[in-house]
């Protein structure tokens, strides 16, 4: 599947390898409310379409767009599985699947959706001085783990992330402790963090996910993280950064924050439903 999106994702500039890896290690213990499939050319094992769901009805896909019709094929694998509605995230540049959903009867969704940023690394951004008592830094090892897994979860008020998910993502390819950077508050707790995945083919460095613990933020944290990674993105020889953040006027704040560091908006993503 990452290698379909190591030869997709520079043209469509979503589903990098990075998310994959993300998305798996938090659904990797759950198989059968994330049912996967895979088709390739059948000679050289070559990957040109997969799906995947995340039950009861969302399902994420990537097609080739020299083979378009596997995207049919793909949505009637997921139509066979989750047979009530379903509803698909397609980025507007993904133009063989948006034309895939319409023909198959999807209509387009009102709600939130997601914005493609990226941004050039040729000259990042100047690192940004912490507050006093702050300390940016790599994570040390295993003994790391549980903090970097509850500062996720105060961020995001979620409990999907779990030190044993955090320690298997970072035992997944591409991930790269170099691109994993922390700040360190002076009471020894995490209060921010910025995941970095880097894409060595298409020299593209990508932020999944971004988030600093409410007791910590409006101080600079998210922006002195993120910079840094930028800048470890560039010295590993990184071209561009992308980054995806809601769209919508109901959660703006990452938006803005992407902006100031000089992202720009390239796409946005579509949610089409099949009703029933």
């Amino acid at each position: 599947m990452q290698s379909l999106s190591e030869r997709v994702s520079a043209r469509t500039g979503y589903r990098l390898v990075g998310d994959l890896a993300w998305n798996w290690c938090l659904s990797h213990d759950q198989p059968r409310e994330h049912p996967t499939a895979v088709w390739t050319d059948g000679a050289g094992g070559e990957v040109l379409a997969w799906g995947w769901l995340e039950l009861p009805d969302g399902l994420m896909l990537q097609v080739d767009p020299g083979h378009p019709a596997l995207a049919g094929e793909v949505l009637a694998w997921a139509e066979g599985i989750a047979p009530g509605v379903l509803n698909v995230e397609v980025c507007q540049t993904e133009t063989v699947l948006v034309d895939a959903l319409v023909r198959r009867g999807y209509a387009p969704k009102d709600g939130p959706f997601m914005v493609c940023l990226g941004r050039s690394l040729a000259t990042p951004p100047e690192k940004v001085e912490l507050p006093p008592g702050y300390l940016l830094r790599g994570l040390d090892g295993p003994e790391d783990v549980e903090r970097r897994a509850a500062v996720h979860r105060a961020a995001f008020g979620s409990t999907r992330v779990t030190g044993a998910r955090h320690a298997r993502m970072m035992r997944t390819w591409p991930y790269d402790p170099g691109f994993d950077l922390v700040v360190e508050a002076p009471d020894g707790e995490f209060a921010a963090y910025c995941q970095g995945w880097y894409d060595q083919v298409n020299r593209t460095g990508e932020f999944e996910p971004v988030g600093t613990h409410p007791d910590h933020r409006r101080r600079g944290l998210s922006r002195a993280v993120c910079v840094a990674v930028l800048h470890a993105f560039a010295a590993a020889g990184g071209e561009r950064a992308v980054v995806y953040a809601r769209g919508d006027d109901a959660y703006p704040v990452p938006k803005r924050l992407y902006e100031s560091m000089g992202f720009t908006v390239r796409a946005r993503t579509l949610t089409y439903t099949r009703p029933v």
